[in-house]
């Protein structure tokens, strides 16, 4: 019988769990707080950002909203990182991406110090990643390893496929998955034989952003399949990168879409707010 690796519940109860840690560093004087910037008018981020804002709440992490219009100059942008930067009352720091296409991304997110990196897209936080050392880790593949641990998947010593390589998901999940004594490989729009690959997997990582494109003869009889896609079909209903009907009934184990993987990433987003306020 197929588990159905319920991302919601996790994070409700990861989010039980936080509320009452913040709520007890509160009553020492110690209030978290988590900047949310938004540049421009892009409307899925519009959505992601009162998520975020909404999480906050949810757990009484104060958040504070800076909304710049898409006009904004690249002085602008980065004149209010640096004062958030400089806040004691800040202990996270998030610039909503993309941002327009006439700023320079990598020097305002270069602008965020490690510390206050609660994406955990800095190169110092990357590059502990990679050497296994503790540091802030980027919340969806900070959530996909929850999800295993809360279901009982132990990746030592098991075959893991990550499909997909990006900063955001693919490479950092590659690393932590490394890092738990997985065998890694990581495919992409250039790998061979990709469908026997994908077959050989113990756990499969999925984040490629193509609706329904791992199919049952990709998968492995029994095999872990984590879905981190968030696509629409042809009828534009909400799916994700595994083509879940045909999948399901041929592993051990599965996320949903949606439910799974996404309910968990703003939640690690609010733990590695959690941690940096500790630290700070």
């Amino acid at each position: 019988m197929t588990k159905i690796m319920d991302g919601k519940a996790l994070a409700a109860k990861l989010r039980a769990e936080l509320k009452e840690k913040v709520a007890a560093l509160k009553e020492g004087g110690k209030e978290i707080g988590l900047a949310v910037v938004l540049i421009g008018d892009d409307q899925a981020s519009k959505v992601y950002v009162r998520n975020k804002i909404k999480g906050c709440e949810e757990v009484g992490i104060r958040s504070y909203s800076f909304n710049l219009p898409a006009s904004a100059s690249q002085r602008d942008a980065e004149n209010l990182v640096k004062e958030l930067v400089a806040s004691d009352n800040i202990h996270g720091i998030l610039v909503q991406l993309p941002l327009p296409s006439h700023l320079d991304e990598q020097a305002i997110l270069k602008l965020i110090p490690p510390a206050k990196d609660v994406d955990g897209f800095c190169a110092q936080n990357v590059g502990n990643l990679a050497m296994n050392r503790e540091t802030i880790v980027a919340c969806t593949p900070f959530g996909v390893m929850k999800l295993l641990e809360e279901y009982g998947v132990d990746p030592r010593g098991k075959n893991a496929v990550v499909l997909g390589r990006s900063n955001i998901v693919g490479k950092p999940m590659a690393m932590l998955l490394l890092n738990a004594d997985a065998t890694v490989t990581v495919c992409h729009s250039k790998t061979k034989n990709l469908k026997e690959v994908c077959a050989g997997a113990d756990i499969l990582v999925v984040a490629i952003g193509r609706a329904k494109f791992v199919t049952a003869d990709m998968v492995k009889e029994g095999a872990v399949v984590v879905d981190v896609g968030m696509d629409r079909d042809e009828n534009g209903k909400l799916c994700g990168d595994v083509d879940f009907e045909s999948v399901k009934d041929k592993v051990s184990m599965i996320t949903p879409v949606p439910g799974g993987v996404g309910p968990m990433t703003i939640t690690m987003l609010l733990y590695n707010t959690y941690i940096t306020a500790m630290r700070g």
